[in-house]
């Protein structure tokens, strides 16, 4: 069995063929040619936190392990197993497999909802996830500025930096959420807050959004008035977004949940109508298997690349 670390995961995923395996996990989804199993968790009476998640796809299986405490931080790992005989062919970690394929799926999903001429990016947070989620946008849509918001000033000026260099293009750090959204044809929220973190009416019309910071019922970065706006509703699970997205919980009554469409029903046909768009990210296990699946057969490829070692055999 292979052992990946953070940064062999990291060479062996780069984020636009990670949106085509997203594209590849969601049409399999929808056809019934792969399960997903919703996210666990196991709370600890000291805070600390075991979550766990589980799929199959094209052939593989596998589960992603990941404990949480709030003053200790988070520790994700993942196996992959081979489907037709139950041998596990890789453990890897999986920090930077969560960042990327999180932001692969909201690269389809921009892909699949945003106006094909949007130009102007909001990033609406500086954190581990928004890296991504720049990196997937730019790689679907013509992006000529991106503009950054987030709660401590060097952080957000550190941030634009980083990225300017990374994407070969302008990057701004604005001093509020409200000049960063105003007129951006995509925006999305990568925060760790409770409360909405922009106004629906900053939001212009025909806009798409991508909201990825939170997978708890109780927490959330968009007001109601902006979910009930959307035109499109679109998330990577219905199932998974009733137990674990907020920003849907916490606006929609139950019948309104009708309008909310899986990235499975999505990318098997052309997407109609106009308006303002959002997607909610809640994560999958899918997902994580579609990634892990592409790093480890790459790497098995890579003979005489980077120095795989073996745990077992």
């Amino acid at each position: 069995m292979l052992f990946l670390t953070e940064a062999e995961v990291q060479e062996l995923l780069p984020i636009a063929e990670c949106i085509e395996q997203m594209r590849s996990a969601f049409r399999a989804l929808g056809e019934g040619a792969a399960l997903n199993q919703p996210r666990r968790r196991l709370a600890m009476p000291g805070g600390s936190v075991l979550h766990q998640m589980a799929a199959s796809y094209r052939g593989y299986f596998g589960t992603k392990f990941y404990s949480t405490n709030p003053r200790h931080g988070a520790h994700f790992l993942f196996v992959l197993y081979e489907e037709e005989t139950a041998r596990p062919l890789a453990l890897m970690e999986a920090d930077y497999l969560g960042q990327i394929r999180t932001g692969a799926a909201s690269g389809l999903a921009t892909d699949l909802l945003a106006p094909q001429s949007a130009s102007v990016l909001a990033v609406i947070g500086s954190g581990f996830q928004a890296k991504s989620q720049v990196e997937a946008v730019c790689a679907v849509r013509p992006i000529r500025e991106v503009r950054v918001w987030s709660r401590t000033q060097t952080k957000r000026d550190a941030f634009a930096r980083a990225m300017e260099e990374r994407i070969g293009r302008p990057v701004r750090a604005l001093d509020s959420a409200q000049a960063a959204v105003a007129d951006a044809d995509i925006v999305a929220t990568a925060t760790y807050s409770r409360e909405p973190v922009l106004d629906a009416s900053w939001v212009k019309s025909g806009a798409h959004l991508n909201v990825v910071g939170s997978n708890q019922a109780n927490r959330r970065e968009v007001p109601t008035e902006l979910v009930r706006r959307a035109a499109c509703l679109a998330v990577d699970s219905v199932e998974q977004a009733r137990m674990e997205a907020g920003d849907l919980v916490l606006a929609l009554e139950e019948a309104e949940w009708e309008k909310v469409k899986p990235l499975s029903d999505l990318v098997r046909g052309p997407v109609t109508g106009q308006g303002m768009s959002l997607f909610k990210s809640v994560g999958l296990a899918v997902e994580d298997v579609a990634a892990a699946a592409s790093v480890y057969e790459k790497a098995m490829k890579q003979e005489k690349g980077i120095d795989l070692p073996i745990l077992y055999s």
